[in-house]
């Protein structure tokens, strides 16, 4: 087995490992090879890993009931089936840098292949529903999204129900071709979910990538994107939401290699709880040979109630000075009380008040899901999430 070690990192005296040493890490599809989880290390300091519900470890009994992928309609051009490992697409685009997704492969013995013809315009959103199994044992699971050539589609992810997932997403954008890919995490408070999803877009290839992330105890979802052509261009966006005792944890890893690609990282998360945690991180490294890149990551924090702590880390990596353009930025604040004081001189009650604030916040992020009754949806989602309060439905654990 080949396995590649990056050189001890460099932190530049920041703390937090570099892109560059990021995109090097031990690669691995085998658990063995990477070792235990201890909360120390520099991807991992900011997880409450003893809350990981043994999702991490090979050795985790199954759950008695796996969850469920359905999807609700197939189109024309569209097909979904079940693949095994001999397939030569599952594991192509993705190999494990980290345990808990190493694990995950490793417990998979199939994987979910979605696949839209090359050329094809879809004109509604694919659905896949996902149903967690249950609490008694883990569940791991593993999807291909395979968009043909100058293909068009929207593909809209959502996980409801208890579970304790870890799971891996491969998704490969053929030359000229155009994904929306919505992920929803709606779980129950009481669940657990892992995730690595990892992009490939091809040649003028896009992807419009939005994460919504509302339930579950430990939520730690890890995006990464690479590009195989000219013109790449990845719009990724997030919303997430916190209360008492949930710890959402967003990261972010775009590798620009080849030259003339974009990137934009638009990251919004609102807490409210003394003991609400959320994590994002961004990563954004343009190698020496990806001149004409032209990229920018920006995080926003709302802070609504005393105690509830975001971490939020933006790191930009530059090897070439030949670029079209490169930023990074990161905010977090409190409740603007003036603005609250300033609607209610208006007439405005102050919970409508806080509404129309939290709903402005978020509403640049939410114009982005490309489905009129999801946006809908999410909008009283949030808003229902701020009136019941940060103590309405406690997770079991804090970190």
């Amino acid at each position: 087995m080949s396995i590649e070690v990056a050189p001890k990192p460099h932190t530049h005296g920041l703390g937090e490992v570099p892109p560059k040493t990021k995109s090097q890490l031990l690669r691995s599809f085998e658990p063995a090879d990477f070792p235990a989880l201890t909360g120390r290390e520099e991807d991992w300091r900011y997880t409450p890993v003893k809350r990981l519900a043994g999702l991490d470890s090979a050795e985790t009994a199954p759950a008695a009931k796996a969850a469920e992928y359905a999807i609700r309609s197939l189109p024309a051009g569209v097909t979904a089936e079940a693949v095994g490992k001999d397939d030569p697409r599952p594991g192509s685009i993705l190999t494990p840098f980290d345990r808990p997704s190493a694990v995950a492969w490793a417990k998979t013995e199939k994987a979910l292949l979605v696949s839209v013809a090359p050329e094809t315009a879809v004109a509604e959103p694919v659905w896949i529903d996902v149903t967690g199994g249950g609490l008694d044992g883990a569940t791991w699971a593993h999807t291909f999204i395979e968009i043909g050539h100058h293909a068009d589609a929207t593909l809209i992810v959502r996980h409801t129900g208890q579970a304790r997932l870890g799971d891996n997403v491969e998704i490969a954008v053929g030359d000229g071709a155009h994904l929306r890919l919505v992920v929803l995490a709606e779980w129950d408070r009481e669940s657990t979910h892992v995730e690595h999803q990892k992009a490939r877009l091809g040649t003028d290839a896009k992807l419009d990538h939005i994460a919504v992330t509302l339930g579950g105890d430990l939520v730690r979802q890890y995006l990464s994107v690479d590009y195989a052509g000219r013109g790449g261009s990845v719009d990724a966006y997030g919303l997430y939401f916190a209360d008492t005792g949930q710890h959402l944890e967003q990261r972010q890893l775009v590798d620009h290699s080849v030259p003339d690609c974009r990137s934009n990282v638009n990251y919004r998360g609102a807490l409210q709880g003394e003991t609400a945690r959320t994590v994002w991180v961004g990563d954004i490294l343009i190698q020496d040979a990806a001149t004409g890149t032209d990229t920018y990551e920006i995080n926003r924090n709302l802070v609504l109630s005393d105690g509830a702590r975001a971490v939020s880390v933006p790191n930009l990596e530059i090897e070439t000075g030949e670029i079209a353009g490169a930023g990074h930025a990161s905010a977090t604040g409190r409740f603007d009380e003036e603005h609250l004081f300033y609607l209610q001189s208006r007439g405005i009650p102050e919970a409508e008040a806080r509404r129309l604030v939290v709903k402005g916040f978020f509403n640049e992020i939410i114009a982005k899901v490309p489905d009129e009754a999801l946006r809908e949806e999410l909008t009283e989602l949030v808003v229902a999430r701020l009136d019941q309060g940060p103590d309405a439905a406690p997770a079991q654990g804090a970190a």
